[in-house]
């Protein structure tokens, strides 16, 4: 952190430029619909609704930022939280560069957030903040592993494939977002290496970069929505909310 004077400012970047073929052909997963509302526009909120971010960056497709812009000032945020939507690129890294460059000098610490796990608890976003703003420079949330896990030679599509290792579960953990980072961190780690073998998330290039990268509980609510069934999940998920606690 710079200015020790200066209060700290953090901002999300949301990396919303993929398919989701997994989903189906049509429409980009973030703009499908959740109880009736693109799941862009709840991890919008998700983000929004904690105190601590002030800026939110949608990194939208690049043939559909107009597209996108329109429809979050559809869905307007609390005063106090910015809204800014960018083009993105042709891969999640390049996306979340573009994401990390519209970022103003005054920002501290970053969230980058996935579009897919739109229904993240705000305890959680606040946990990560306070993880990064405490001193660490790369921060995820995460979950235990409730599934024994096999290490595999792998084989083509349907062909049974040799078990070469049993992990210990106690060791591993399922990673969420939003992970949070110092902002100069994680833009060195995308100016210096490329996404690729050993790092599948922005914690990864930050692992790399050698940095250090520590873990917080992350929530069971925070799942990513990739398959036809994750969103049934998600639907019901919302449902309770809304009869329970009034969510919009």
């Amino acid at each position: 952190m710079s200015d020790p004077s200066r209060p700290v400012r953090t901002a999300a970047v949301i990396p919303a430029a993929g398919r989701g073929v997994r989903l189906g052909p049509g429409t980009p997963k973030a703009l499908r619909t959740l109880g009736g509302t693109p799941m862009l526009v709840h991890a919008v909120r998700a983000m929004a609704a904690s105190r601590a971010v002030s800026l939110i960056v949608v990194v939208a497709p690049p043939e559909g930022a107009a597209e996108v812009s329109r429809l979050l000032h559809e869905h307007p945020l609390a005063e106090r939280t910015e809204l800014e939507v960018v083009p993105g690129g042709e891969t999640r890294q390049e996306s979340v560069q573009l994401g990390l460059a519209a970022l103003p000098d005054t920002i501290d610490v970053v969230l980058v957030h996935d579009a897919a796990r739109p229904l993240v608890p705000v305890d959680t976003v606040d946990t990560v903040v306070a993880a990064v703003r405490a001193g660490a420079p790369a921060v995820v949330p995460a979950l235990p592993l409730a599934d024994t896990v096999k290490q595999v030679d792998p084989q083509p599509q349907g062909t049974p494939e040799p078990v070469v290792g049993t992990p210990e579960r106690a060791l591993l953990r399922a990673v969420q977002t939003p992970q949070g980072f110092d902002l100069a961190t994680l833009r060195k780690a995308h100016d210096t290496l490329v996404e690729g073998e050993g790092a599948t998330d922005d914690a990864g290039l930050v692992e790399r970069l050698g940095s250090p990268v520590v873990v917080v509980p992350g929530h069971e609510e925070a799942f990513k929505v990739t398959r036809p069934l994750d969103l049934v999940l998600a639907e019901a998920v919302l449902a309770r909310r809304r009869a329970t606690d009034g969510y919009v």
